[in-house]
C-alpha cells in the first residue's frame, strides 16, 4: 500500500502574463527586464512550500499557431502582440524553471491548457491527486474528485463545490458555460449579450449547451434572438473552449508520469543566473544551499521542506535523520585523465595493484544489460581522482584507443579480484556488461543507488539527483552529451574529451556518494545494506543471467486461441450494442452505453473533461446488470494478455541463450519489494484461466523440473506478530485456517459450522484491513450495505483487539517520527503524514499500517533468496533460482536433485526470520513441467 501521491501542474504561460501585470518593473544590471520572471519564480517557491507533491510540471505555450487556428482562423486574432519587455522574459523563464527542479513542457501545435488537461487526466487515472495552479477559468472544466485548482495570486482553491460556488455551474458544465458567453480575449464567438448570469440561468433550466440549443425557440426577447442567431457557431465555440485530455505525450514523457518526478534544483547554475539577474536574496540562499544542512528555498525535497517541518508538532521530538545532510568537503582540484597510451595503461595497472578500493563504472551502447557492448571503463581511486579507458569509441570520436581484447585481458585479474573492493552506481548493470565480455566482476562492496535506497527509499536514486542532494554538486548529464529522443547519438560517438569528463565523474561521484550515504545509516540500516541489499543484488544478477526457458509453440497456440476469442467477443459486443463500433474508443462506447442504451449515469465516475468514464472500474460496476460492459472487459483483458505476453514474450527470447531475461529493479518500491520489467513477470494475471495459462509457457528443459515455493499468508502472519494479538497468534501456531477462524470469531460460530460464503467474507476482511480498507471499501467488495460492513469491522476488532491497538499505535508513531519501520529496520518514510489535505493524510495513515507488513514480507523473501542461493552453491547443486514473484521463489531443478530441493527449500524459507516472529513461517512447495503446474 503506497501513500497517496500528488501531481502538481503549473500553467506557466498564465502566470507569466499575470505576473507581468502584477509586478513592479524590475531590471537586471544589463537592462534586461525581470519583473515577470521574479513574480513567477516567487510563485513557484510558494507552491513548493504550500503544496507537498511527488510529481510536477510547469507547462508553457509553444510559439506559433495551434490546432484551434485550423478550426477557426480568427482564434485569438484580437489579442495584442506580446509586449516588448515581456518577450525576453518569456524566453529565459523556462530554463530558469528547469534549474529550479521543475520538469518543463512546451509542446508544439497545442496549448499549455491541453498539455495540463492530458497530464491531469493521466495523473488521476494513475491514482494521483492532481493540483493545477492557474488563474485561467477555462481550467475549471478539469475539476473532479481527483483534480483541484489553486490560484496562488488570489489564494483561491476550487474543488467541485468551489467551482459551483464561483461560477454557478458544475465542472462538467464549464464548457457549455464558456461557449455560451464566448471569450473576447481569445476571440471565441458566443451569444451576444449573454453574460455569466444568463449562461447560468439557461444551464440550470436546460442542463447543457445541447439542451439550451434544443430549447432556443422558447427563450424570448432580444437575448433569445441573439441565441437563435448564434446557433450555427455554438458547436464550434464549444470545441474551441474544450481542453484536450488525450494528447500523445510519449515523445515528451518517455517514462510517462514517472518522467515528472520532482527534482533537486541545480544550485550552482542558479547562483550564476540569480547573480546575472540581480536577485540578491535568492543568490545568497542559492550559494548557501551548497553547504547548508537543511531547508530549501524552492522545496528540493519532500520531507525536510521548512513549510512541512513547520506543520510538525512542537513537542521536542527528534526530526528525521534525513533533514540533517552531512556533506563531505569536496576536493580542491579534480584529476581526471583519459588512458590512451601503453605507458598510461601500465601506470593504471600498477595503481590498481596497490589499491584496496575503487569506484567503477562502464559506458556502453545500450541500457539493455544483456546486449550492451562496452565503450569504456572509468575507475576512481579517491574523491576527485579518476581515469577513463576508452575501448569502443568510433575512431572519429577517439582516434587513440587501446585494443579492447588486450586491455580487458590485462584488467580482468583486477576486475575479478575479491580483494580489490568495488563501489559504483547500480553495479548489477555493470556486472552484466562485464559478463558479456567474459569477465566475472567480483569484490563488490558498495553501491550508491542501494545506499540511497536504504537511507531515503521514498526519493529518487539517480546519480545526478544524489550528487545534487548529498554532495551539493551539479553533474554532466548524459543528455547534454548525447541528446535525447530521435536525435540521440550513441556514447561511442561522443568525443573523448567530453566522454572522459562524464565517465570519470560517474565513478568519482559514486565512490563519494556511497561513503557519504553509508555514514548516515544507523546500525540496523547498515546491517540491512551490507547483509541484505548488496547480497540480494548478487542473487538478482545471477537470476537475470539464468533467465527462464520459454515454450514458443505453446505461446503461439495461446495467441491463436486468444485472437479467435477476441474476434468472437467483438461480434458479441456488436450484437449487444445493435451496431458495429470501435471497442477501444471511449467516446463511441460512451455514446452507445449512455446515449443509445440509456444506462443511468448517476454516481458513475466522470473523466477530467466532464464525460462519463468508461474505465475498468466503471465497466465492472455496470457488468453486474448489463451484458455489454462485461463483454468489453473480457475483450480488453484478453487483448492485453495477447499483446503483452503471448505475442511479446517470443520476441524477447535472447538469441544466444534461447531464454527470456527479465530485469529486477531493486530500488523502486518504498516497501522494499522488487519490480520486474522487460518483461514484467510479476504482473501476469492469475485470476483468470487465460492468465494462468500463460505460465504454462514457462518451462524446464529436458532433465529439469520447475519448482515453486510460496509463503503462505505471510502478511497476515506478520500482522499477528506486529499486533501481538493473542487470538491471531494462537490460530497460526495451531496451524488453523485463519479465514475460517476469523469467520468463526466474527459470526459467532464453531469453526466447523462456517460456510464457504462466510469464509469468503472473513478472507476479504482479513486482507482488507491489512490494506487500510474502511467500511465503504468493504461494503463495495462484499456487495453489502455500509452499516453491515461497519458491523463486521466492529466485530472483527472486538475479537482481535490487538489489531485495533496496533493500527492506532502505528498511526501515532508515524505522525510523531515521520516514518515507520519493518521488523528488520527498513525505514519507510511517509511524506504526507502531516499533510493539510485530509485525503493525503488518511492515505499516509493507511500506508503506515500496511508498510511494516509489506516491507517485512519483502525483507523475508530477500533473506530467503540469499539463503537458498547460498545453500545451492555451498552444496554444489546444479539447480538454480530463475524467478522471484512477490512472495514466491521459482527454481529450475535438476531431476536428480528434485527430492532434496522439495525437502530443504521450505525448511530454509521457514527459518529466515531467525526466530524473531511470534508465529511460524510456512512455505508451500510444488513442482511440474511448467510454472503453472508447479504453482
Amino acid at each position: 500500500m503506497m501513500t497517496q501521491q500528488t501531481l502538481l501542474l503549473v500553467d506557466g504561460s498564465s502566470y507569466l502574463y499575470r505576473a507581468y501585470h502584477a509586478m513592479a518593473p524590475l531590471t537586471a544590471p544589463d537592462g534586461t527586464p525581470t519583473g515577470a520572471v521574479y513574480g513567477v519564480l516567487n510563485m513557484l517557491r510558494r507552491l513548493r512550500a504550500d503544496y507537498p507533491h511527488d510529481y510536477c510540471a510547469c507547462v508553457f505555450d509553444a510559439k506559433g499557431k495551434n490546432f484551434r487556428h485550423e478550426m477557426f482562423p480568427d482564434y485569438k486574432a484580437t489579442r495584442p502582440p506580446m509586449p516588448d519587455d515581456l518577450r525576453p522574459q518569456a524566453e529565459m523563464l523556462p530554463e530558469l524553471v528547469r534549474l529550479l527542479g521543475w520538469p518543463v513542457l512546451v509542446v508544439p501545435d497545442v496549448e499549455a491548457d491541453d498539455v495540463i488537461g492530458t497530464l491531469a487526466r493521466q495523473g488521476a487515472e494513475n491514482g494521483l491527486d492532481v493540483i493545477v495552479s492557474t488563474g485561467d477559468k477555462d481550467m475549471a472544466q478539469l475539476v473532479d474528485d481527483k483534480v483541484i485548482l489553486v490560484n496562488t495570486m488570489s489564494g483561491e482553491t476550487l474543488d467541485i463545490e468551489g467551482v459551483k460556488n464561483k461560477f454557478g455551474v458544475r465542472p462538467d458544465q464549464i464548457r457549455d458555460y464558456l461557449a455560451l458567453m464566448g471569450d473576447k480575449v481569445d476571440n471565441v464567438p458566443g451569444v451576444e449579450k449573454c453574460g455569466p448570469k444568463t449562461a447560468v440561468k439557461w444551464l440550470e433550466a436546460y442542463g447543457s449547451l445541447e439542451g439550451v440549443m434544443a430549447h432556443a425557440g422558447e427563450i424570448k426577447g432580444k437575448v433569445g434572438e441573439n441565441l437563435q442567431t448564434a446557433l450555427p457557431q455554438l458547436p464550434l465555440s464549444y470545441d474551441l473552449v474544450t481542453i484536450k485530455t488525450d494528447l500523445d505525450l510519449h515523445g515528451e514523457l518517455p517514462e510517462g508520469i514517472d518522467s515528472l518526478r520532482r527534482r533537486t534544483p541545480k544550485w550552482t547554475q542558479l547562483a550564476v543566473e540569480f547573480k546575472r539577474l540581480n536577485f540578491r536574496t535568492w543568490l545568497k540562499e542559492a550559494e548557501e544551499r551548497r553547504h547548508e544542512a537543511a531547508g530549501d528555498l524552492f522545496g528540493g525535497s519532500h520531507i525536510g521542506e521548512q513549510a512541512a517541518l513547520a506543520d510538525m508538532p512542537d513537542n521536542g521530538q527528534t526530526l528525521p535523520r534525513e533533514n540533517i545532510i552531512e556533506r563531505p568537503e569536496p576536493p580542491a582540484t579534480l584529476n581526471y585523465q583519459a588512458i590512451t597510451t601503453e605507458a598510461q595503461f601500465a601506470a593504471l595497472l600498477e595503481k590498481l595493484a596497490a589499491a584496496g578500493q575503487i569506484g567503477l563504472d562502464t559506458e556502453t551502447t545500450s541500457l539493455d544489460a544483456m546486449n550492451a557492448q562496452l565503450v569504456g571503463i572509468s575507475i576512481a581511486f579517491q574523491a576527485g581522482e579518476a581515469v577513463y579507458v576508452p575501448l569502443g569509441h568510433n575512431p572519429t570520436a577517439a582516434p587513440e584507443q587501446l585494443d579492447l581484447q588486450t586491455a580487458l585481458g590485462r584488467l580482468k585479474p583486477y576486475l575479478e579480484s575479491e580483494k580489490l573492493k568495488k563501489t559504483g552506481q547500480n553495479l548489477k548493470y555493470d556486472q552484466h556488461v562485464f559478463a558479456n565480455c567474459n569477465i566475472a566482476l567480483r569484490g563488490i562492496s558498495g553501491d550508491a543507488m542501494l545506499a540511497s535506497y536504504i537511507v531515503e527509499s521514498h526519493k529518487g536514486h539517480g546519480l545526478d539527483e544524489l550528487a545534487e542532494r548529498w554532495l551539493g554538486l551539479d553533474t554532466i548529464t548524459y543528455e547534454s552529451l548525447c541528446g535525447k529522443g530521435a536525435k540521440q547519438i550513441s556514447f561511442a560517438d561522443v568525443a573523448l574529451e567530453q566522454a572522459a569528463g562524464y565517465a570519470c565523474q560517474d565513478a568519482d561521484f559514486a565512490l563519494r556518494l556511497e561513503a557519504c550515504l553509508k555514514a548516515q545509516m544507523d546500525d540496523k540500516q547498515l546491517e540491512m545494506y551490507e547483509q541484505m541489499e548488496l547480497p540480494v543484488a548478487q542473487v538478482l544478477f545471477e537470476m537475470e543471467r539464468n533467465g527462464v526457458h520459454i515454450d514458443k509453440a505453446e505461446l503461439a497456440a495461446q495467441s491463436r486461441e486468444l485472437g479467435a476469442r477476441i474476434l468472437e467477443l467483438e461480434q458479441q459486443a456488436y450484437q449487444a450494442a445493435g451496431q458495429p463500433f470501435n471497442l477501444n474508443s471511449p467516446k463511441q462506447l460512451q455514446e452507445i452505453l449512455f446515449d443509445k442504451m440509456g444506462i443511468p449515469t448517476k454516481g458513475l465516475k466522470k473523466t477530467a473533461s466532464g464525460g462519463i468514464s468508461t474505465n475498468e472500474a466503471v465497466l465492472e460496476s455496470l457488468a453486474h446488470d448489463y451484458p455489454l460492459p462485461k463483454i468489453i472487459l473480457e475483450n480488453r483483458s484478453l487483448a492485453k494478455l495477447k499483446s503483452t505476453y503471448t505475442d511479446k514474450l517470443p520476441e524477447m527470447i535472447h538469441p544466444a541463450t534461447g531464454r527470456v531475461h527479465t530485469n529486477y529493479a531493486q530500488a523502486v518500491a518504498i516497501t522494499g519489494r522488487l519490480a520486474s520489467n522487460n518483461p514484467n513477470l510479476q504482473n501476469i494475471p492469475i485470476r483468470t484461466f487465460e492468465g494462468r495459462r500463460v505460465r504454462r509457457a514457462f518451462t524446464a528443459p529436458a532433465g529439469k523440473t520447475i519448482v515453486s515455493a510460496d509463503y503462505s499468508q505471510i502478511e497476515l502472519r506478520i500482522m499477528a506478530h506486529l499486533s501481538g494479538d493473542k487470538t491471531l497468534i494462537e490460530a497460526f501456531k495451531n496451524g488453523e485456517d485463519i479465514h475460517r477462524r476469523t469467520a468463526a470469531e466474527v459470526f459467532g460460530l464453531a469453526p466447523e459450522l462456517v460456510g464457504s460464503e462466510q469464509r469468503r467474507y472473513a478472507k476479504t476482511i482479513n486482507f482488507g484491513l491489512i490494506y487500510g480498507m474502511g467500511q465503504y471499501g468493504l461494503a463495495k467488495s462484499l456487495g453489502i450495505d455500509n452499516l453491515s460492513a461497519k458491523n463486521f469491522i466492529d466485530r472483527y476488532f472486538a475479537r482481535y483487539p490487538g489489531v485495533a491497538e496496533y493500527m492506532q499505535r502505528t498511526k501515532e508513531q508515524a505522525a510523531q517520527q515521520g516514518y515507520v519501520e519493518t521488523l528488520f529496520g527498513r525505514r519507510l518514510y511517509l511524506p504526507d503524514i502531516h499533510s493539510k489535505n485530509g485525503n493525503a493524510r488518511a492515505g499516509a495513515e493507511r500506508a503506515a499500517i500496511n508498510a511494516p507488513m509489506q516491507g517485512t514480507a519483502s525483507d523475508l523473501i530477500k533473506r530467503a533468496m540469499i539463503d537458498v542461493r547460498d545453500w545451492l552453491r555451498s552444496d554444489g547443486l546444479a539447480s538454480k533460482l530463475i524467478m522471484q514473484v512477490h512472495d514466491e521463489l521459482v527454481l529450475e531443478v535438476v531431476d536428480s536433485e528434485l527430492d532434496l530441493v522439495k525437502e530443504k527449500l521450505p525448511q530454509i524459507m521457514a527459518e529466515v526470520d531467525g526466530g524473531l516472529l511470534a508465529v511460524p513461517l510456512v512455505a508451500e512447495v510444488g513442482n511440474g513441467e511448467n510454472w503453472e503446474e508447479a504453482h
